[in-house]
């Protein structure tokens, strides 16, 4: 992992970063908490989104995102049916002189699972020991919220920036990534891109893509009682399962030697996170589906990723007296994430790390992402250079108690504030 070693801020930078507005932030963090914007119900988070935007002097652009025509893109993947889908764009306008940026940050979270798992009710967007507790808190409200905030910082302090800056909130990130996309296709393009996702407030100029797969296995019924007179699928699917493992342990030691992805010894990871099969309880089930995700690598042709799995699973099936007969069927669907990567010496990559360790005061490292988020978008169909960089631990999202500490939120706006004048230059 690359190192940076801190710097200080510029007298400029401080002054900047002491014009943070922290509590009007945490603030309109909980606010953003408190919608419960899954399922494809994100108009209301968007809504409040772009009166945020306009309250900080944001040029705001609305608009009804055309969904068919969003879907009919090559790029396009999703796993919910939109009935509405609101595009939310806010520009700080730069004097038209230097390079332009993007801040990207999604409001759609995930479901938020059993209540009674949760400390505190997923939308009440408690603050309690200096964190933001409640779904989205971290994945990723908080740091859309804190996005905007620098923006905020920047006008407070005064600075007018030489390019503009756009920050995108979008919907659907969550199921392959409809908002960025949409943004992408209205015409929206930069010089670089900062995707807020968390990242420990390290600087990722690369992540992982990942692909959903089906394996439907066949069988053939029997009543239970008896049951040698059938195939169980079940009892078949296991020979394609260690299949898969196989597979990812050959594709990691191949592809996981970039040194952005040192401390991860599976980055591309093979993940079976659904098993269902069989119709009645005593009859020997005919059929079973497993449903997981596919890890693909910086510059990995998705198709080569797709072929590979195929070939795994053929193999497989050809040595079982019943399947090479009775072929599994390999589906892909739902959502899908491009992979991409930064070249670390691109200004972006620089201005980034160099802000967050003035900021945090320590070391900042390069590192690569093993998730899946609107980078891909925005490095292959808008071709514009693009990191993650974000506050929060991954870890602590897609679970009960999600939460994200205030301190790492006050951190990143204040690096993203100090970025965008390194990157876009200030005027006069």
């Amino acid at each position: 992992m690359n190192q940076l070693q801190a710097s200080p801020f510029s007298p400029l930078e401080t002054r900047v970063a002491g014009a943070l507005d922290a509590a009007g932030m945490v603030e309109a963090a909980q606010r953003m908490v408190r919608i419960p914007s899954w399922g494809g119900n994100e108009t209301p988070a968007q809504e409040l989104m772009a009166s945020l935007m306009a309250g900080v002097g944001l040029d705001v652009d609305v608009w009804e995102i055309p969904t068919q025509e969003v879907s009919a893109h090559p790029a396009y993947a999703a796993e919910i049916e939109r009935t509405r889908a609101l595009g939310v764009v806010g520009t700080i306008r730069g004097a038209g002189s230097g390079r332009s940026l993007i801040l990207d940050g999604h409001v759609d979270v995930v479901p938020p699972g059993d209540p009674a798992l949760w400390s505190h009710p997923a939308f009440d967007g408690v603050v309690e020991g200096g964190r933001l507790y409640g779904r989205g808190s971290v994945d990723m409200k908080g740091q859309l919220v804190a996005g905007l905030f620098a923006l905020d910082a920047l006008r407070r302090a005064g600075v007018t920036l030489a390019g503009d800056v756009h920050l995108f909130s979008v919907v659907g990130e969550e199921d392959g990534g409809t908002g960025t996309l949409a943004a992408i296709l209205r015409g929206y393009r930069a010089d670089g891109a900062v995707v807020m996702e968390p990242t420990e407030l390290a600087v990722a100029p690369a992540q992982a893509g990942c692909l959903n797969f089906r394996v439907r296995v066949p069988g053939i019924a029997a009543h239970g009682a008896i049951r040698e007179e059938g195939v169980s699928a079940l009892e078949k699917l296991f020979p394609m399962y260690r299949a898969l493992e196989e597979l990812e342990a050959e594709r990691n030691r191949r592809l996981g030697g970039d040194p952005l992805y040192r401390r991860y010894r599976t980055p591309f990871a093979i993940c079976v996170g659904t098993v269902s099969g069989g119709d009645w309880a005593s009859s020997v089930p005919d059929h079973v589906a497993m449903e997981g995700r596919y890890g693909v690598a910086p510059g990995e042709d998705p198709e080569d990723a797709r072929g590979e799995m195929a070939a795994a699973l053929a193999a497989a099936a050809a040595q079982d007296p019943f399947l090479k007969d009775h072929l599994p069927v390999l589906e892909w669907w739902g959502g899908r994430f491009l992979a991409a990567r930064t070249d670390p010496a691109h200004p972006l990559v620089q201005n980034v790390q160099s802000a967050a360790a003035a900021a945090l005061g320590r070391e900042v490292s390069l590192e690569g992402m093993t998730y899946g988020a609107d980078m891909g978008l925005l490095a292959n169909v808008a071709q514009v250079p693009t990191v993650l960089f974000g506050a929060g631990d991954l870890r602590r999202a897609h679970r009960p108690d999600e939460y994200v500490d205030l301190a790492d939120l006050e951190t990143q706006a204040r690096a993203l504030a100090v970025a965008a004048m390194r990157f876009c230059g200030v005027a006069g």
